[in-house]
């Protein structure tokens, strides 16, 4: 073992520093950042639909595919987060070292698979959702860039990952502030054309999109380097161990499947409303860049706690364990009651800021209002879903989603578009989150019992 390696007497802040100021300390510059980060989400949408209506339903039918690569790079993340901090928790700091460079190499793996398939699905995957010439290749266009250049949010979203890891979430939010300022700045440059820029379109927000991945990327990487003293990345680490791949996929699968089962509810939603209408398409995904702006919080709450429960869970410490859960939990629904207020008195400045018809109006604020009613439920879902990220149980998470999304969800939206009427399908979200949350519940109390109360 190296002499810069921490001492095996050394605590990290994560085993004794009060909770509730832990929790602060390890979510806020998370919370801050996720903030941003939607805030950005929303931006750029709305400068997309400056350009018209039909490339924001471009992006909108995008959403799967980047949702698809995003699960890949931030399950893998999960797995990472999870393991590692388990390891630090039980002092185990040769094997930190190499979780932190086999999660590395796993990364590289991913940004060239989706490099490939950025010259090989775009067009085909657009053509499968509209026969609109003019959304598919501002679709095509826009998907291209993403996915081609995808290196950066593969390695900024991994060495940010890192960072959270050994608790240093107040260096993760810089990288990831750094990375919206770049989006946010060259969003309307390139879009429009501004202090001589090119007027790219909607290629432009592609490349803003890009350059702020790569920003990211650069900053976290330095901030490893130079301050995380807790993990040592080495070229020679690359070098890949099934055991330790197995361990992180463990619980990264899941996470993976996890969110990659968004993909394929969104995919099929965009074609029940399509039936009705693109504006139908565009309206849901307005509402997907506005929620991220309550979600994104709360996720972020839940990033700091999963080290702080998966540290104290390796230490074998269940009252710190069940604190944290109690308290993220009470944070958790905090925000999102906020978020149900501002939908339903808003929706319609809201629905403004993007451009919206008449059309998109009228569909736009039953559907905000609608929606909305789920986000407290979803709260304690999210955290409990955490809870078994950080202990391992990265399958219990897997079938909550898959059950919420694809059993209930789906089909609930499918039955309800035979109405005739479209209002009628956003019932299906406060419908499906009551019903998932109940297993949610069920699934936890089994956990509980077996892993936490025997600590």
């Amino acid at each position: 073992m190296s002499d810069n390696k921490p001492n095996v007497q050394t605590e990290n802040k994560m085993g004794f520093m009060p909770l509730g100021k832990l929790l602060v300390q390890m979510s806020l510059p998370m919370m801050i950042s996720m903030f941003v980060q939607s805030l950005y989400n929303i931006v750029d949408s709305i400068f997309v639909a400056q350009i018209s209506e039909n490339a924001l339903t471009a992006v909108s039918l995008a959403f799967p595919i980047q949702n698809l690569m995003f699960s890949v790079v931030i399950g893998t993340g999960v797995g990472i987060n999870s393991l590692l901090s388990r390891r630090l928790g039980e002092k185990n700091f040769d094997e930190v070292d190499k979780v932190a460079n086999n999660g590395l190499f796993l990364t590289i793996c991913g940004a060239i698979v989706f490099m490939i398939v950025g010259f090989i699905v775009p067009r085909p995957y657009f053509e499968s959702q509209t026969d609109n010439p003019e959304i598919i290749e501002y679709g095509v266009t826009y998907m291209r860039i993403c996915l081609i250049a995808c290196a950066g949010v593969f390695g900024g979203i991994t060495f940010e990952r890192l960072l959270m890891s050994t608790g240093k979430t107040g260096l993760s939010m810089v990288s990831q502030l750094t990375g919206t300022a770049f989006n946010l700045v060259f969003d309307p440059l390139l879009i429009f054309g501004l202090l001589g820029f090119p007027k790219m379109g909607i290629a432009g927000a592609a490349v803003a999109t890009v350059l702020g991945q790569f920003a990211a990327m650069i900053v976290s990487f330095t901030l490893n380097i130079k301050k995380n003293k807790e993990i040592h990345l080495s070229f020679k680490g690359l070098k890949p161990e099934a055991k330790i791949i197995g361990n992180i996929y463990a619980v990264g699968v899941p996470s993976i499947i996890v969110c990659s089962i968004g993909s394929i509810l969104v995919y099929f939603l965009n074609i029940i409303l399509g039936a009705f209408s693109t504006t139908a398409i565009a309206v849901y995904g307005v509402y997907f860049k506005l929620q991220s702006f309550v979600f994104m919080p709360v996720f972020g709450l839940n990033n700091g706690s999963v080290p702080i429960v998966a540290y104290n869970f390796g230490a074998r410490n269940k009252k710190r364990v069940v604190k944290t859960i109690i308290l993220s939990a009470a944070g958790a629904c905090a925000i999102m009651l906020v978020g149900v207020l501002v939908f339903e008195i808003f929706p319609v400045p809201l629905l403004k800021l993007f451009n919206a018809s008449d059309e998109m109006l009228s569909i736009g604020i039953k559907a905000l209002r609608i929606i909305a009613i789920h986000f407290p439920l979803a709260a304690i879902s999210i955290i409990l879903g955490s809870v078994f990220q950080a202990l391992g149980k990265g399958v219990q998470s897997m079938v909550i989603s898959f059950v919420r999304q694809l059993i209930f969800l789906l089909p609930a939206a499918w039955l309800l578009s035979l109405t005739g009427k479209i209002d009628n399908i956003w019932w299906a979200f406060p419908i499906a989150e009551f019903l998932s949350l109940a297993i949610c519940c069920i699934l936890f109390a089994g956990v509980y019992k077996k892993e936490i109360k025997t600590l």
